[in-house]
């Protein structure tokens, strides 16, 4: 067996096994027992009681996060030329159109979030293949297909975020860095678990929450105790 580091004897002596932790206890906990010597970011996954592979147990929706996510998110707006100016103006790293669909099509997607408007849909649309399995497609349900470009680049930038449930019933987000006092975690951590408790489906039967779990870019998952949630 392999033998433990000091850091790891460390981080062990702070988790109970088999423990399930208050909201508020995950979220100071998981600052405790990262020891990354960057500025980790500090994730929750959601397991539901949810099939995601019938259409109407799937859950997707948004969240704007009170304190932002602390990452800088790259943003490419593909818009006409009367929106370009609006698009910078509000903060988008990258704005265009035909030469940024040209750029897309040979392969560069150095990007985080890509917005667009209903007008250039038939453009953009075209991109699926390529943008789709890296989850850039813009989407109306995310807020990224709008004509208001320029709202949609501030709401990015200041930590709005778009969640999905994958094939096993799980939606992972990122809810800061661990440099964030753990105050703002915990309010990151909770406005995405009521955002996803409202958006449960009717058609889900059973318990909706059957498990949460904090955890930083290297540390353990920290089971939260899902009664302890307010709002949930």
């Amino acid at each position: 067996m392999a033998r433990l580091t000091k850091n790891q004897k460390a981080v062990l002596s702070k988790i109970e096994a088999n423990k399930a932790y208050s909201l508020q206890e995950a979220t100071n906990l998981v600052k405790e027992i990262t020891t990354t010597k960057f500025d980790a970011s500090v994730d929750i996954d959601v397991r539901l009681g949810v099939d995601p592979r019938k259409a109407n147990q799937m859950v997707r929706g948004i969240a704007t996060l009170p304190h932002g996510t602390g990452k800088t998110v790259r943003v490419l707006v593909l818009c006409t030329p009367d929106k370009e100016q609006e698009a910078k103006d509000a903060g988008a790293d990258y704005v265009g159109l035909d030469d940024y669909i040209a750029k897309i099509e040979g392969g560069w997607t150095d990007v985080d979030i890509i917005i667009t408007m209903p007008s250039v849909m038939a453009k953009v649309g075209r991109l699926g293949r390529i943008l789709g399995p890296r989850n850039l497609m813009p989407n109306p349900k995310s807020g990224t297909v709008t004509p208001e470009v320029g709202k949609a680049v501030t709401d990015v930038k200041g930590g709005k975020i778009d969640f999905k449930v994958d094939k096993t019933g799980i939606i992972h987000a990122s809810i800061g860095k661990v440099s964030f006092p753990a105050d703002k975690i915990y309010e990151n951590a909770l406005e995405v678990l009521q955002t996803i408790s409202k958006l449960k489906p009717s058609a889900a039967k059973g318990t909706y929450f059957k498990s949460i779990h904090v955890s930083s870019t290297m540390s353990r998952g920290i089971e939260v105790e899902t009664k302890t949630v307010a709002g949930i």
